[in-house]
């Protein structure tokens, strides 16, 4: 009788760990990846992203002048899919853990290539790849989950930005792309189709000779006559150069491809440039 007792005791608790295992319940800090499009590649992030829940965060639950693993769980994870500055140092393209040191009104960043580590556990400095420190900053209101993002994202300019409460750094990124660009651009105009456009479009971008840009966006309209978002780049260049009546000319004949074509987000683009023109 025993035995049966203990079989079925057994038997009980082998039907409750299996149900258990069909369990899922929300994760307490969920896991978030994100990926933005950067420069001639991305920049990668997954974090976990734990919540304030009324707790005093910065200064208690995160201690100050203590290496945190920016997040909640295993260490997290920074990609770059080509070489940058951050915070003023280069790094090389690469997947890191992304630690920090918060302080009141300035943190340290810590680039390391223990990507595998379970938070803090497996640290070792002699693993950073980039040290430095930026300024935190106050925000009017609280944000309540964990939160990293890419913002002011430009050719090849951003900032990755840790928010959490009431507190916000800003982590500044760059890529040297220009030299890669300039390559491409030279080794494409000798192909059977070169991207006219592009190149214009870029050279406008980049603040480089726009007379060139324009020669291109004349080849351009030569490959697509009515292409009007190229004739509308065509008479910014013109604007900013100064010739206001070829700029003007040229502003109306996107307006009427854009008419035909029936964009009218285009013709309101040119209204606008044209006004500025008077």
């Amino acid at each position: 009788m025993k035995k049966l007792f203990i079989a079925c005791c057994l038997l009980g608790a082998l039907h409750f760990d299996m149900s258990a295992q069909g369990l899922k319940v929300p994760a307490p800090s969920p896991t978030q990846t994100i990926k933005q499009d950067f420069a001639l590649s991305s920049i990668e992030i997954t974090y976990s992203r734990p919540v304030v829940n009324g707790r005093k965060i910065f200064g208690d639950l995160v201690p100050y002048g203590k290496l945190w693993r920016t997040g909640a769980n295993g260490a997290t994870k920074i990609a770059f899919g080509e070489d940058v500055t951050i915070g003023g140092q280069k790094v090389k393209a690469g997947e890191y853990a992304l630690y920090t040191i918060p302080n009141a009104g300035e943190w340290e960043i810590i680039l390391n290539t223990g990507v595998k580590n379970g938070g803090v556990v497996g640290y070792k400095e002699s693993e950073d790849v980039a040290r430095f420190k930026v300024k935190s900053n106050k925000l009017k209101a609280a944000v309540e989950s964990f939160t990293i993002e890419v913002a002011d994202v430009k050719s090849n300019t951003a900032t990755i930005n840790i928010i959490w409460d009431k507190t916000s750094v800003g982590i500044p990124v760059s890529a040297d792309i220009d030299g890669k660009i300039m390559a491409q651009i030279q080794e494409n105009m000798k192909s059977d189709k070169p991207a006219y456009f592009q190149a214009g479009m870029y050279y406008v971008q980049s603040n480089k000779d726009l007379n060139q840009a324009i020669t291109w966006f004349d080849k351009a309209i030569e490959q697509q006559p009515k292409a009007f978002y190229v004739y509308y780049q065509k008479a910014k260049a013109l604007a900013a150069l100064g010739k206001k009546e070829e700029a003007k000319a040229t502003a109306q004949k996107s307006i009427e491809l854009s008419k035909e074509a029936g964009n009218e987000d285009y013709v309101a683009l040119n209204e606008k440039l044209l006004a500025t023109l008077k």
